[in-house]
């Protein structure tokens, strides 16, 4: 197979851990050149990981490297998305972006009018659909929706307190005292007080991972049906009827990562336990509860899964979704209903 060649922009803190380490590893693909405002730092990271070319900037990579790209790997702040990636999306290269599409569903709605301009195919590194169990779990529940001895899908429920998300995942970080050179904030959508849009952005920043994966694991989207006015929790209710509900900062953890999912059946149960977002050659874990009836005996089967994590398995993914095979990658669409939920939440805590 011929390597996929790819530039990075960005190589800050997540641009290095949670993506480029595992890009420079895989051996079907090439990172050609990496674009990166701190000159210092780019050089250094340029040396360890065996780029060839740097630039100061993404605007001077893509006009020299276009031609030379397959796809572009671009790891900025999201609440500068709107003024960065324009330009980059007007190169009509695969992308692959962190999440959430934007800081607000106005910006979003922008950039995904732009994406659709130039009609290069835009993929949000959500990356906990990568993960090994959960991508184990989608199976089964896709087997069991279709199947139907478990009965139908009743109710799913995610879990996340906050916790140790870094779990030892800094100890490869290059760092640079250089200063952060200042980027142009996106605005805030009209209409919003200053307040108001601190938590939306808090909520966006934290759990949007999380309201993507309740679509992920329901197979369907949703709309938010009740907002907790103590901010724990957020009830959504899916297209065919399913409750889904999100539990935040139930608890707190000093060293433990405590993140779950849980998809119940009539029938039966799949349980996904998710390591820390940087853990690294850890997958999640997941136990299945299936007690069909009709004498049958109730069976609780835990599989062995591959010792492959997340971000890498997500790099995996990207490639084959510039190669155009089928990936759990959520494309930039299905983010911006993300955004549109954490806006409908945001609306209905006011309310409470």
């Amino acid at each position: 197979m011929t390597p996929l060649r790819l530039g990075f922009v960005g190589a800050g803190t997540m641009g290095q851990v949670a993506h480029l380490r595992n890009y420079v590893t895989l051996d079907d693909c090439q990172v050609l050149a990496l674009a990166e405002l701190r000159p210092n730092l780019a050089e250094n990271v340029a040396r360890r990981y065996g780029i060839p070319k740097v630039y100061a900037n993404h605007r001077e990579m893509i006009q020299q490297e276009r031609s030379h790209l397959d796809a572009l790997v671009c790891i900025q702040p999201f609440t500068q998305h709107g003024s960065l990636l324009p330009d980059i999306l007007a190169a009509g290269l695969p992308i692959l972006t962190e999440k959430p599409l934007a800081n607000s569903l106005a910006t979003g709605e922008q950039l995904l009018a732009r994406q659709r301009e130039t009609g290069g195919k835009w993929f949000v590194a959500y990356h906990k659909r990568s993960d090994p169990a959960v991508m184990w779990a989608r199976r089964k529940i896709d087997e069991w929706k279709t199947g139907g001895a478990m009965g139908t899908m009743r109710y799913v429920r995610i879990t996340m307190p906050p916790g140790d998300w870094i779990a030892g995942g800094f100890t490869t970080l290059l760092r640079s005292d250089e200063s952060q050179p200042a980027g142009r904030s996106d605005p805030a959508p009209r209409g919003i007080s200053e307040e108001r849009f601190k938590m939306l952005t808090e909520f966006v920043n934290y759990y949007i991972h999380q309201v993507n994966l309740l679509r992920h694991l329901l197979g369907e989207p949703y709309r938010v049906a009740w907002a907790d006015p103590a901010g724990v929790l957020l009830v959504g209710r899916s297209a065919s009827g399913v409750t889904g509900v999100l539990e935040m900062g139930s608890h707190r953890t000093t060293l433990a990562w405590q993140e779950t999912a849980l998809v119940c059946f009539e029938k039966g149960w799949i349980r996904i336990d998710l390591p820390a977002p940087l853990a690294v050659d850890r997958p999640g874990r997941v136990v299945v509860y299936s007690d069909p009836g009709g004498g049958a005996e109730p069976q609780r089967v835990e599989p062995q899964l591959p010792w492959i994590h997340a971000m890498r398995r997500q790099a995996m993914n990207f490639l084959q979704a510039v190669r155009g095979e089928s990936t759990p990658l959520a494309g930039a669409a299905e983010a911006l209903e993300d955004l549109r939920i954490a806006q409908e939440w945001l609306d209905m805590y006011k309310r409470a």
